[in-house]
């Protein structure tokens, strides 16, 4: 991996909680920009190695691995949690358990490494 930052865009819809599909092939997610138009919500994911079957990310404790989100702000994966993900990536305001609209269409960025 040569460090290279990249931006791979997706967009969570009007009403919606889960943004449409990522492919990070060859790269490692490790940051997340929220916009400034962010509903208030923590960030999940959801990832597969096939792009058809998704699986909600879970860290080594059991617990849904949770960003924690602030409107505008550039928000980091923790390097433990960043080479787990698949090749494809789902993003989510709020939790599996607790989705949270979004209240009108919302572009996050995933910043990856090459």
């Amino acid at each position: 991996m040569s460090g290279q930052k990249n931006t791979v865009p997706v967009t969570i819809g009007n009403g919606q909680a889960v943004s449409n599909v990522a492919d990070l092939v060859d790269a490692i997610p490790v940051a997340v920009v929220v916009p400034s138009t962010w509903t208030t919500a923590d960030l999940t994911f959801q990832t597969s190695d096939d792009g058809r079957a998704y699986h909600d990310v879970y860290d080594e404790g059991g617990s849904e691995l949770t960003v924690k989100a602030t409107a505008g702000a550039w928000l980091i994966i923790p390097d433990a949690y960043a080479c787990g993900f698949g090749r494809y990536v789902k993003v989510r305001s709020g939790t599996a358990a607790s989705p949270v609209n979004q209240a009108a269409a919302r572009e996050v960025k995933i910043i990856v490494a090459r």
